[in-house]
């Protein structure tokens, strides 16, 4: 596939102002479906990537489970991408701001990204090597090292974990509780302020916890930022009380909220980072990188592995804990992985990428902020970085009472819903999280450009403007449509 360089056009409906072309995806407004393809048969015939009566998306449901939450969201089928921009399987383009949900911190396809992994693939290197130690690995190593907080660069231990979402948080807990012998980890989940910061370590409640957890964007409750001084005020009393400090950058890692990690934000090190998302290069890959001074002694590390050891180093009996708390799952550190991270890692620290994030979500949430006071139905926009929420809500927060009617949303999470489809109508890919589902999540990747950037607040605003009027009881405008 050929792609081109990004050109600017006017935006229909809005006189004057521009945005960006094919590159962009600007022409994935509208493709009709039904179209003949290069073999002269029709789209709704084609084959695995077909869009049609006999193509994958009418397959799959038949197939797959009902927890296929996104294609229900998204029904699109993506067969070709780059940068920012999707192509699904009728030639419709997207700019895809999802990234993943945070694992595409270079888009789709980087050229670095795919030349470490081609450079893997020509060596003849082992594609799985069980977490043995090899070139690859130590060079992902070295350059996440150069990344960390110079504090616990100084005295990192690192662990890779299976690649799912789990793996690493059971990892992290098993350390800490190892680390102090005590077994009650505490959450920090709800309400932020300075007074809770002693409540999540009492000094009057007996034995304190063996470590307290925190996301410091808390992405899936609705991109709820951890203030700065709170989290301070938290370090400060955990390191008082030796209580492990456990930092989840799953998601707000390399770069995402315009710093590398999103504690630099705060000066806060903590005790343990766990890693996943995007330090695999859009690969699946996750760690645990704690201090060394969390071993106690010696034998820690090798307990965690879940086995015992005799005085030699020789492995001499069986597991203590299951594999997913101990971090030794069947699937960690995978080559390809470890070499798209790497050059993630150095492409974003080089390139000063979280400097561009910051700089870039800065403007996106003071556009966001000059729709939330044009639209009533836009609640509150917050974030950080390219980690940006735009939350949907009733103008009085509840229903409005009028009478039920499909096309006319009600609800923050019919709401958020329905923009997601207008901007999907629009060429425009957007999460929705938050415990209600009313948040819309903007996750641009971090290579995203200012022209890139103005496309994606047009076809939003455009999306907002199309529900607030429908809410209201007015017909949405029509959308214009581009022709391939």
């Amino acid at each position: 596939m050929e792609w081109e360089s990004p050109g600017r056009r006017g935006r229909p409906g809005r006189p004057g102002r521009e945005e960006a072309g094919p590159e962009s995806g600007e022409s994935g407004r509208v493709r009709p479906v039904n179209v003949r393809s290069e073999a002269g048969r029709s789209e709704d015939d084609a084959g695995p990537g077909g869009v049609g009566p006999r193509g994958a998306p009418w397959r799959q449901p038949t197939r797959e489970t009902a927890a296929r939450t996104y294609p229900r969201a998204l029904p699109v089928v993506p067969v070709r991408a780059r940068g920012l921009t999707v192509e699904d399987a009728a030639g419709r383009r997207y700019l895809d701001c999802s990234s993943g949900s945070g694992a595409l911190a270079l888009g789709h396809n980087h050229p670095v990204v795919l030349e470490a992994i081609r450079r893997v693939l020509d060596s003849g290197a082992p594609l799985h090597a069980m977490g043995l130690t090899t070139p690859v690995e130590d060079a992902f190593v070295t350059e996440l090292l150069r990344t960390l907080p110079p504090r616990l660069s100084a005295h990192a231990r690192v662990r890779f974990c299976g690649p799912g979402g789990t793996d690493p948080v059971d990892t992290a807990v098993a350390l800490a509780r190892a680390a102090t012998g005590r077994a009650p980890v505490v959450t920090v989940t709800g309400a932020h302020h300075r007074a809770a910061a002693g409540a999540c370590c009492p000094a009057d409640a007996g034995e304190p916890p063996a470590g307290v957890l925190l996301e410091p964007v808390r992405g899936a409750d609705g991109v709820l930022t951890v203030p700065d001084a709170w989290l301070r005020d938290l370090r400060r009393i955990t390191a008082e009380r030796s209580v492990p400090l456990i930092a989840d950058e799953t998601e707000t890692g390399v770069g995402r909220t315009g710093a590398f990690w999103a504690v630099d934000h705060s000066g806060v090190t903590p005790d343990v980072l766990i890693l996943s998302k995007a330090i695999g290069g859009s690969l699946p890959l996750a760690a645990v990188v704690h201090h060394d001074a969390l071993d106690g002694h010696d034998a820690l590390d090798d307990r965690l592995d879940g086995h015992r050891y005799d005085s030699d180093g020789h492995r001499a009996g069986l597991p203590r804990y299951r594999a997913g708390a101990s971090g030794a799952a069947t699937f960690r550190g995978n080559q390809l992985a470890l070499a798209a991270g790497a050059a993630t890692l150095a492409h974003v620290r080089e390139q000063r990428l979280a400097e561009h994030a910051a700089t870039l979500g800065g403007r996106i949430l003071s556009r966001l902020r000059d729709l939330a006071a044009e639209f009533a139905c836009v609640a509150d926009v917050r974030g950080r970085g390219l980690m940006i929420g735009m939350e949907l809500a009733p103008p009085d927060g509840a229903l409005d009472g009028t009478p039920a009617d499909a096309d006319r949303p009600h609800t923050g999470s019919e709401l958020a819903a329905a923009v997601q489809r207008e901007c999907l109508h629009r060429g425009l890919i957007v999460d929705l999280t938050g415990p209600a589902g009313n948040v819309l999540r903007l996750l641009p990747p971090l290579i995203v450009t200012e022209e890139q950037t103005s496309a994606v607040l047009d076809r939003l605003a455009d999306a907002v403007q199309a529900v607030d009027r429908r809410r209201d009881g007015h017909a949405p405008p029509r959308r214009a449509h581009v022709p391939h």
